[in-house]
């Protein structure tokens, strides 16, 4: 009686611990938080993202590398909530619906160093709106419908280093030549880049960084606007093929452009050059062009998987000099034409598994690109075509294309051929290198 007794309270007990907890507004900060308490107790704290519900908030809020986010993109907010955390670090407010940034709108965010409002709609930043932020050192500011902003508004953000105000319509007249004045100014190489003027028409698509401060009243001055016609009913809204407006562009932990699923047909022209990280992977793109990323110099990663790529121009990765990985898996390749991989020169991981690769002398260039860069890691290169060499590496069908190959007339590239470089040999030849160095290393030790 006494067993049943004790086995029905510690019943209850569970019971009730499994309840959910109901929370009011005097209790958000500690659940938002509960890592800082976990901390003092002597918990460990990973860099790893760990994703944590704050209820009450249609935000998330997380910690990654120890510092703290809160990611509010496409919630169609139209203003700041009064009731998010206050120690906030990083702050995403992405393709929302603000349309104006109001004085104090961040001056309860004192700790925060980045703050981003790309793909809204703010036509509006009042003077004071930054106010408060003195630690602000990113902030993004494009795709946007600003037309005027003068130095005024970055009193507050003494700190900043880094500011992106690209696709907006700046007009550019005499009210933007204390914005022009600063972005010049060398300390500030960082703020604005790639920003264009939309109007007066005699500088549309100059670089604010291009412009001089006292040709814009200059121009303000001569410009005569032409009586235009009324015209009723709302014009079409026509959108380019390809274009990164669509994407999802992340600073933090570095530079990305996610154009995943946009149902892109072409690599869009006006990637913002300094990504670091470009996912086109799961669009519609059959075949790359000379020259698609000739701007973007600093890229190293590039996923181009399940796009059905058919055809990719020699000239394609030309000056994609930094790119480390490259994923063409799940397309409908079939060979590479000379030259496609000439300017990959720190290219450390290629993925080609899941295209139809079609064994004939067209993918001996891929082949042995691939085994002259040996430094390169890559995956799936496995005949699909035709039938008598399906399901073979290409390395053996390669090998097997010249054992049936008379002597004489083998191409003059002995050290491509030779018997020692076959992937058997190939890699018996790193183990024993490896061996070598590893008794060398004992023996000095000895």
């Amino acid at each position: 009686m006494r067993t049943n007794t004790v086995a029905i309270v510690i019943l209850l007990c569970f019971c009730r611990a499994a309840e959910p907890r109901r929370t009011g507004p005097g209790t958000l900060r500690s659940q938002v938080n509960p890592s800082r308490s976990n901390s003092r107790a002597g918990g460990s704290r990973r860099g790893s993202p760990v994703k944590r519900y704050a209820p009450g908030l249609p935000c998330d809020i997380y910690t990654y590398l120890h510092e703290k986010y809160l990611d509010c993109q496409e919630r169609k907010l139209v203003y700041v909530l009064p009731d998010w955390p206050q120690d906030l670090l990083h702050m995403l407010l992405a393709r929302n619906k603000i349309r104006v940034l109001k004085n104090n709108a961040f001056s309860k965010f004192k700790r925060l160093k980045s703050l981003d409002l790309q793909q809204n709609e703010i036509s509006k930043i009042e003077s004071e709106a930054f106010f408060g932020l003195n630690k602000l050192t990113t902030l993004l500011l494009q795709h946007n419908q600003l037309k005027v902003l003068t130095e005024e508004v970055f009193i507050y953000t003494p700190l900043l280093s880094y500011l992106r105000l690209y696709d907006n319509p700046w007009q550019c007249t005499c009210e933007l030549d204390t914005l022009v004045a600063m972005l010049q100014v060398p300390r500030n190489r960082n703020l604005g880049n790639y920003a264009k003027c939309e109007s007066p028409p005699a500088l549309k698509n100059k670089k604010l960084l291009q412009l001089k401060p006292d040709e814009l009243c200059i121009q303000q001055e001569s410009e005569q606007p032409d009586p235009k016609p009324q015209v009723s009913g709302r014009p079409p809204v026509i959108r380019p093929e390809a274009d990164s407006t669509l994407c999802h562009h992340y600073v933090f932990p570095i530079q990305t452009l996610d154009c995943r699923q946009k149902e892109l047909k072409k690599v869009p022209s006006n990637i913002p050059p300094d990504i670091v990280k470009l996912d086109m992977s799961y669009n519609k793109i059959s075949q790359l062009r000379p020259k698609e990323f000739e701007d973007v110099h600093e890229l190293k990663k590039l996923n181009l998987s399940s796009n059905g790529i058919e055809f990719i121009d020699p000239a394609a990765f030309l000056g994609l000099t930094h790119l480390e990985e490259l994923d063409l898996s799940n397309n409908s390749l079939q060979n590479f034409d000379y030259g496609v991989l000439e300017d990959l020169y720190f290219l450390k991981l290629l993925w080609l598994r899941d295209n139809p690769w079609r064994c004939d002398y067209s993918i001996h260039y891929l082949y042995y690109w691939l085994k002259h860069h040996y430094n390169v890691h890559y995956s799936g290169l496995e005949c699909k075509t035709p039938e008598e060499y399906k399901g073979w590496s290409v390395g053996k069908y390669v090998r097997s294309y010249y054992e049936e190959c008379p002597k004489d007339k083998l191409p003059a590239y002995p050290e491509a051929f030779d018997q020692d470089t076959e992937d058997d040999e190939w890699e018996k030849l790193h183990r024993e290198h490896a061996a070598k160095k590893h008794r060398v290393r004992i023996t000095i030790v000895g």
